[in-house]
């Protein structure tokens, strides 16, 4: 995999996990390593989200199109998993033929909800920790009942992983909201928490 290169003004000094070269830095950091830091600071945020899901109202929903508050939650609370999935599998199929797909686990506490943070983040960090870059190149698959409907390397449906939760928190963020709950800090402050 060719090295990433990121041009720095000549008088700057090369960063943590980088060496200089001129008016470039060779980025040394593996793609693992930049995926876990990201994993991190997501769950953390992540965590906060969770931890305000209202126990009790698991069918709730702002519109009858939109999913509902448990599905969400256990959505957010599970999709770091999806990273192990894409590093230790070679495809998903959402409806394989003849067998049963994804069963999403069941959840009645926030600290069920949490619990399921922590074992998804868990197994997406070992994934990440044991793979390579050149393994994080190689393709893999979406299917629907056995046929493909995306291929991509593995590292860009980590990144795709970590926006599309990134966009669920955001949903959950608004299902909190529109039930009254003070929402937690995420990238900035919010009108309920001014720290970071």
């Amino acid at each position: 995999m060719p090295r990433i290169y990121r041009c720095t003004r000549r008088s700057g000094k090369a960063r943590f996990g980088a060496v200089r070269r001129g008016r470039y830095i060779a980025l040394t950091m593996k793609i693992n390593e930049l995926f876990i830091a990201q994993l991190d600071r997501e769950t953390d945020i992540s965590r906060r989200v969770l931890a305000r899901v209202p126990e009790g109202k698991p069918d709730w929903k702002p519109h009858e199109k939109s999913m509902p508050l448990g599905y969400l939650a256990v959505l957010v609370a599970t999709m770091p998993g999806w990273i192990a999935m894409a590093v230790r599998q070679d495809s998903l199929d959402l409806n394989p033929p003849g067998g049963q797909g994804y069963q999403r686990p069941e959840w009645k506490t926030m600290k069920d909800l949490l619990a399921h943070l922590d074992t998804s983040t868990s197994q997406a960090r070992e994934a990440l920790a044991a793979t390579t870059d050149e393994h994080l190149a190689t393709p893999w698959k979406l299917l629907v009942s056995g046929r493909t409907v995306d291929e991509s390397p593995r590292h860009q449906v980590i990144a795709d992983t970590l926006t599309h939760l990134a966009h669920h928190r955001g949903q959950l963020s608004v299902y909190l909201r529109l039930n009254d709950v003070p929402l937690p800090h995420m990238y900035g402050p919010t009108a309920d928490e001014k720290g970071f």
